[in-house]
């Protein structure tokens, strides 16, 4: 049905992440590649990545938001696995007409990203990068979708951020049957 790519240095001690990798995974055919678990070390099988990719028509890459952007063995995955001739180049039309989602958490309030919030702009205006890599490998790109209110540490209760959780999975499967 799809492939999850879960970039969460922290999973276990995850409560967001946690839940909607839980709540994907239950009852569904769906495969999750916890890039973490996998390679500890950063050494990304670039073979078997690239072979996920291949066999799922829809890709979510499920992550936290870490300083306006994605974790960085995420970002070390899309510089291994999106290489020349596979992902772009003259023959680098492997992921095209796939669909991309990026699916993730923020630890902040909605309120918090805006103009007048503390983060000063809207959580969208981080993801140009995302687009654009998406466009440049000719794949789908789908809006982020996304949620609030997901760090214990900003005060958030582990019962609510558990609950916006099962939420946000439940939107993201929905999204995934769509696209099938």
């Amino acid at each position: 049905m799809a492939l999850i790519i879960l970039a969460h240095p922290k999973f276990e001690s995850s409560v967001a992440n946690k839940t909607v990798a839980d709540e994907l995974q239950s009852g569904t055919d769906i495969e999750i590649r916890n890039i973490h678990d996998l390679y500890p070390d950063y050494k990304i099988d670039v073979k078997a990545e690239q072979d996920a990719l291949l066999r799922h028509q829809t890709i979510v890459f499920q992550y936290p938001f870490y300083w306006y952007n994605m974790p960085g063995i995420l970002k070390h995955w899309f510089d291994e696995v999106f290489e020349y001739q596979f992902a772009y180049g003259s023959r680098g039309d492997k992921l095209k007409g796939k669909n991309f989602i990026p699916s993730f958490t923020v630890g902040s309030s909605e309120s918090s990203y805006n103009i007048l919030g503390s983060q000063h702009f809207r959580v969208y205006e981080f993801c140009k990068n995302l687009e654009q890599t998406a466009l440049f490998a000719q794949m789908n790109y789908i809006d982020p979708m996304y949620f609030y209110e997901t760090s214990i540490t900003a005060g958030f209760s582990e019962e609510d951020i558990r609950n916006r959780a099962i939420q946000h999975a439940k939107k993201l499967l929905s999204r995934i049957i769509e696209l099938q």
